[in-house]
């Protein structure tokens, strides 16, 4: 299983890199390892959402990204990217490269697998998928399906009967 993200950045756009390029080998194998064996979506995902956490350096030294992360996770995900830059009184430009050089991803990114992973822990039947994706930030059907098939290459709904 060969693992990669793929990266928007306006001289990259829709460049695709693999983790060994970003991450230390050793860390990649043994997710990949862990991946292959997960025999679940909602499991990959949190390995995914694991390996991410685990990357975080220096995060003491930056408390600005420590507050940018908890504020992800109290919205489970929700939030825009602008509106957390408002809220940390910071640019985005600045904000998007030092939160890549702690945590090893995009914010974007970053509050996407922390909302898909608050939506599939969600799935429990006690509220409609509806429901799910407006509290979620999607504003309509067609988007929350749409990137609920990205994420997990499924729609909401066939995820959910499993």
């Amino acid at each position: 299983m060969h693992i990669s993200i793929r990266i928007l950045h306006t001289s990259y756009f829709n460049l695709s890199l693999s983790l060994d390029d970003i991450f230390d080998k050793n860390s990649v194998t043994e997710v990949e390892n862990k991946l292959s064996i997960a025999p679940t979506d909602k499991l990959r995902i949190q390995i995914v959402e694991q390996f991410l956490l685990s990357q975080i350096k220096h995060l003491e030294k930056d408390k600005l990204i420590a507050e940018a992360i908890r504020l992800i996770y109290q919205c489970n995900g929700a939030i825009r990217i602008k509106d957390l830059n408002e809220k940390l009184f910071i640019s985005a430009s600045p904000f998007e490269k030092r939160f890549r050089k702690v945590v090893g991803t995009t914010a974007k990114k970053f509050a996407s697998i922390v909302r898909f992973n608050h939506i599939i822990n969600s799935l429990d039947g006690a509220k409609s998928l509806t429901e799910l994706g407006y509290e979620s930030n999607f504003f309509d059907q067609s988007h929350f399906i749409k990137s609920f098939k990205q994420f997990t290459g499924d729609t909401p709904e066939s995820f959910s009967n499993y």
